[in-house]
């Protein structure tokens, strides 16, 4: 504990910063999840440092992330971007750089919170040094997502299966993001069940929320035809490529339709993915159709979801599926795949629909149908903006804020304000 007595907890995010733009390679939803919560800690009383690897050596080694919660930037390896397994080789520099951390400002922590595969490797070791719990959060796990490969390229690592399957036999604590997540912890990685948490992702209901249908189409520059959108990480486990055909098969028909793409690479846009997708989009015929607007702020994308007629996620996995959420919040119609934790989070008709994946006719007649249902689409958007407020971050930090509090039974009173408000 702090000399005031509020808990103090080392959050691990090795691989990517939570202030980093979002769409690139190895940004996303978790991001968002490490600093939405990091800040809702903090207004709760929680003293949250969230350690991660430099990746650029002119940045700030120390950045203000809220009240109590800050981001702390550590050498390890090269200081630039790197592909994940790769990072892997550097976990002991990037352990001793928080423990020189600890130790030159007298800062103990009460509990480690690792996000990710690697951040739990790091997170192990710390804890043999320092001998505090250790609550996981994996995000996306190994397994699942070479299920749901579409290519040798996309296969997860031997390395990172086998340390998931310690990390989930050593923590202290899982955090699972829903029961899909929490199953397949259970049976290919034989956790102790008594030790998972099962806990939705969030959703900042202040800045994502209905809007101006009218002005936000004025404001983008869009016309009447009815628009589709895509929000993430431009990667093939998205299912892009689906969507693309879906489009297709529908302006076959006489739809006429716009789909923003918004994601990408702000420092590599023609990363080997998108120049695919471009070529498909020539090949189709639907340069006309498709805009690519980039990777955007969060501040921005709710003037695209309330623009949007419809957002589809057509992915072949997700863990949670976040840009769902930020959807519905805005009161944005879902379609979204039946894959992984998209089956809890978007509730099939009635905040969304759910299709199988890869099923370019059965994505295509359901794009129909809400396209040509005002009165659908309203009903559907009016749900998902009650759903959602349901996963406020508020909420979140107070159920995860409980799990600390059973890993460390001093923090249960000084945790006792920490509630799920209006």
């Amino acid at each position: 504990m702090t000399p005031g007595g509020a808990l103090r907890v080392a959050m691990l995010s090795v691989h990517t910063c939570p202030l980093a733009a979002l769409g690139g390679k190895e940004t996303g939803g978790m991001n968002v999840y490490v600093r939405e919560l990091s800040r809702e800690l903090g207004r709760m009383g929680v003293e949250v440092d969230v350690f991660t690897r430099s990746q650029n050596p002119s940045i700030p080694r120390v950045v203000p992330l809220g009240e109590r919660a800050r981001v702390v930037h550590l050498a390890a390896g090269p200081e630039a971007p790197m592909p994940r397994a790769e990072i892997h080789a550097h976990l002991d520099e990037f352990v001793d750089g928080v423990d020189a951390w600890r130790l030159t400002r007298g800062a103990e922590y009460d509990l480690i919170h690792a996000h990710y595969w690697l951040s739990g490797v790091a997170a192990l070791a710390l804890r043999e040094r320092w001998s505090v719990p250790v609550l996981q959060m994996f995000h996306t796990l190994g397994r699942l997502k070479n299920r749901a490969a579409r290519s040798l390229g996309e296969l997860e690592p031997v390395l990172r299966l086998r340390e998931e399957t310690r990390i989930v036999g050593a923590s202290d604590r899982i955090v699972a993001a829903n029961v899909v997540e929490r199953a397949e912890l259970l049976r290919a990685y034989a956790a102790h069940a008594p030790r998972i948490a099962t806990i939705p992702c969030g959703v900042d209901t202040a800045r994502f929320t209905p809007g101006d249908r009218a002005a936000a189409r004025a404001a983008l520059s869009l016309d009447e035809r009815p628009v589709l959108l895509w929000v993430g990480r431009i990667a093939p486990i998205k299912g892009l490529d689906t969507l693309l055909d879906a489009i297709a098969r529908l302006r076959a028909g006489g739809a006429a339709l716009t789909l923003l793409i918004v994601g990408g690479e702000a420092d590599e846009p023609e990363n080997g993915h998108e120049a695919e997708l471009r070529e498909r989009i020539e090949r189709l015929g639907l340069g006309a159709a498709v805009r690519f607007v980039g990777p955007l702020p969060q501040d921005v994308l709710p003037t695209y979801y309330v623009a949007a007629d419809v957002t589809v996620l057509p992915s072949y996995y997700e863990s949670f599926g976040m840009v769902a959420l930020e959807a519905m919040a805005c009161g944005s119609p879902v379609i979204a795949s039946r894959v992984g934790g998209l089956v809890t989070t978007v509730r099939d008709g009635v905040t969304g629909f759910l299709v199988s994946e890869s099923d370019v006719e059965a994505l295509a007649d359901r794009i129909a149908t809400l396209v040509a249902d005002t009165d659908l689409r309203w009903r559907i958007g009016r749900e998902g903006v009650r759903w959602a407020a349901q996963h406020r971050w508020p909420c979140v930090a107070e159920a995860i804020c409980r799990e600390y509090a059973s890993l460390e039974p001093g923090a249960t009173p000084h945790l006792a304000a920490a509630r799920c408000y209006d």
